[in-house]
């Protein structure tokens, strides 16, 4: 399978091109149009960066938004940079290449694992309480984040979906890198980015002229607005 790719060409090799995630979000949502008030459509926000903009395509398409919890595999010296990605049902994938390239042990890699795995069930407990992952069977799902940058973090949470029968995934996002998108490809129906960008650097912060991490309290809030959506 090779996923439709959808951009905007204006936007191709671009930096700086959203004022932030919210004005990202709101992009978005008008090439996602189609699914318009779709009640065979739910969205699901990656945290925390994609939260703010999964609400804001959510409220713009009229339909429905959950959080999915991913989390990165964290270099152990440079947590800011992933090795892989885990998510909430455990689903894990590594970037094979980047361990051999690190030479982490296998010490390394249980260790950053169970922190990851760790973080997940805090995060779960956060962001979802007692609330039950949403049923995906025949649905179309569009996931939501920030950016692409290795693609593995959407790759893991794309996994897990899969395993849920959704008719459809999407994944949606303002920036990527090409081969982020390259290797989401072939896991996803349909991949909308705005701003693609190849080359041997690639940062998501470049995309956004306002871009800071979100604290949990910061998506706690906007995941309480987002239920009201369905009111």
């Amino acid at each position: 399978m090779t996923a439709k790719l959808v951009e905007d060409p204006v936007f191709r090799e671009r930096m700086l091109v959203f004022r932030d995630r919210e004005h990202a979000g709101r992009l978005l949502a008008e090439k996602l149009r189609k699914y318009n008030d779709n009640k065979k459509v739910i969205l699901l926000a990656l945290p925390a960066g994609g939260v703010p903009i999964g609400y804001e395509v959510a409220k713009n398409l009229g339909i429905s938004m959950d959080v999915a919890v991913v989390r990165k595999v964290q270099i152990p010296w440079n947590p800011e940079a992933g090795f892989g990605a885990i998510t909430w049902d455990g689903e894990m994938v590594l970037n094979e290449p980047l361990v051999k390239q690190l030479n982490l042990t296998k010490k390394d890699i249980e260790e950053s694992i169970s922190k990851s795995k760790q973080n997940i069930q805090n995060r779960l407990i956060k962001f979802r309480g007692d609330k039950p992952i949403p049923i995906l069977k025949g649905k179309v799902v569009i996931v939501v984040d920030d950016g692409l940058a290795s693609g593995f973090t959407m790759l893991a949470a794309a996994k897990s979906i899969r395993k849920g029968a959704p008719a459809k995934i999407i994944a949606a996002v303002p920036t990527g890198s090409m081969g982020a998108i390259k290797l989401l490809s072939p896991e996803v129906d349909e991949i909308v980015c705005l701003n693609i960008r190849a080359g041997p650097a690639f940062a998501v912060a470049d995309a956004y002229q306002v871009w800071y991490d979100l604290t949990d309290e910061e998506v706690i809030k906007i995941l309480k607005k987002a239920e009201k959506l369905e009111d």
